[in-house]
């Protein structure tokens, strides 16, 4: 923790001296333009860590262009070098614990990171490249042996292992507890994995796997969240090892790959299990709700980033002699974005303190990670549309990158849990409505 805050003190030093100058238009995103050097997100009401978080963050991604970003998802060629970088300085432990080489600060952090990542201009491609060492590693961190810990942690922190995060099935979707992804236990207490899971992010490039499976049949358990286990496993991409990985082609985000993932007798070791045996979907609860801040941190990243676009856009942009900026059509829309994003900033780190918090009942953590989540990804959505409208034909035109941020704002309306799912655990758990599904 001391090295990476040092050394963030040490860049917000000279970002602060940097700001007493007149500023332009930072990475496409932190700044209005020269009429304005505030930032465009309210800092007020964060941490002095938070705000250290997020000056050095942006000053590393600083490194790595639109035009990177852009060629990046063209080609579907993996941000390796941005990876390595984060990693270099080590933020990849920034919510890890000290004593296995993380910083050991919380959620809160970690998702001003996250933030800081979406909108320096890399959206969500940029933060998907290390979103599961970040959220995925949390139950591990929490429930996992010494030894699973010290072998796997900081070669995690380090960047020398890449982790995605195994759970999503294409016959169970969002019913969890009904995945079919079996681990059968052997004799010698080794397990045997057969099943599927879809949407496994940066599968081709991880050398581990957090993976969910039924350990107990569905029909041998008193409860569908019983007799599910997690498992901390190696992925073996040799030819007879009974693993295959199938890319999927898809709309946003190329520069990470999302894959199907097939286990056909697949063996990993009996010290793959993370905690105990049946209990899996505790478990990983405890990195779902991390998870939810985190995608709303990267939603927001993405929308201040699409906003900042459209403000400048607007400014510069001259029809009928006036900057198309002096009309209400033009500017009311964006003012309404930034509200939408100032009010799920608020709810974001509202969540995140509350994660970190420990002492705050389960129930009411989880429905403020998912109230956040959605609030973030709607008001993305809303501003990264607007900024494509805001740019006209232009906006259709890759070198401008709002279209790249449509794109990627459908990502946390879906992901890892869709908006509707999230109106009926509201619906249910704080209404008190009958269940729906």
């Amino acid at each position: 923790m001391a090295g990476v805050l040092h050394r963030a003190a040490l860049r917000t030093s000279r970002l602060l001296q940097c700001s007493k100058r007149p500023s332009r238009y930072h990475n496409g995103s932190l700044f209005f333009s020269t009429s304005s050097r505030r930032p465009l997100m309210a800092l007020t009401g964060f941490t002095e860590t938070q705000l250290t978080v997020r000056d050095a963050v942006s000053q590393v991604c600083s490194q790595f262009p639109n035009t990177y970003w852009q060629e990046h998802d063209e080609n579907e060629r993996d941000p390796t070098d941005f990876h390595a970088t984060l990693a270099k300085d080590g933020w990849l432990g920034i919510a890890l614990p000290e004593a296995l080489g993380g910083s050991g600060l919380g959620i809160s952090e970690a998702t001003m990171m996250m933030q800081a990542i979406a909108e320096s201009g890399a959206g969500m491609a940029g933060a998907q490249s290390i979103h599961a060492n970040v959220y995925a590693t949390q139950p591990l961190a929490k429930f996992g042996t010494a030894e699973q810990l010290e072998s796997t942690i900081p070669n995690i922190i380090s960047g020398r292992c890449r982790v995605c995060f195994g759970v999503t099935e294409p016959n169970s979707g969002l019913d969890t507890l009904r995945l079919a992804t079996a681990a059968s236990k052997q004799p010698d207490g080794s397990y045997r994995v057969t099943g599927q899971k879809i949407w496994i992010t940066c599968a081709q490039v991880a050398a581990k796997m957090i993976l969910l499976a039924r350990t107990t049949p569905l029909e041998d358990v008193e409860k569908p969240s019983e007799g599910l286990s997690l498992f901390c496993i190696d992925l073996d991409r040799s030819k007879h090892s009974g693993l295959d990985m199938r890319r999927i082609k898809k709309m946003g985000g190329r520069a990470v790959d999302a894959n199907e993932v097939f286990f056909d007798n697949y063996a990993i070791p009996a010290d793959s299990l993370i905690g105990e045996e049946g209990q899996g979907f505790k478990i990983i609860l405890h990195g779902m709700n991390a998870e939810r801040c985190l995608l709303a941190g990267e939603a927001l990243g993405l929308g201040y980033a699409a906003l900042a676009r459209a403000t400048q856009y607007a400014q510069e942009r001259t029809v009928f002699q006036r900057p198309i900026g002096m009309n209400q059509g033009i500017a009311h829309p964006l003012a309404e974005a930034y509200m939408r994003l100032e009010a799920a900033k608020l709810a974001t780190y509202h969540a995140a303190r509350l994660y970190d918090d420990g002492s705050v009942p389960a129930a009411d953590v989880g429905v403020a990670c998912n109230s956040a989540k959605y609030l973030a990804a709607e008001a993305a959505f809303a501003a990264c549309e607007r900024a494509v409208l805001t740019h006209g034909g232009m906006g259709y035109a890759v070198e401008y990158d709002v279209e790249r941020y449509f794109r990627e704002s459908l990502v946390p309306r879906i992901a890892p849990i869709s908006r509707e799912m999230i109106l009926n655990y509201i619906s249910e758990k704080v209404l008190g409505l009958p269940r729906s599904y």
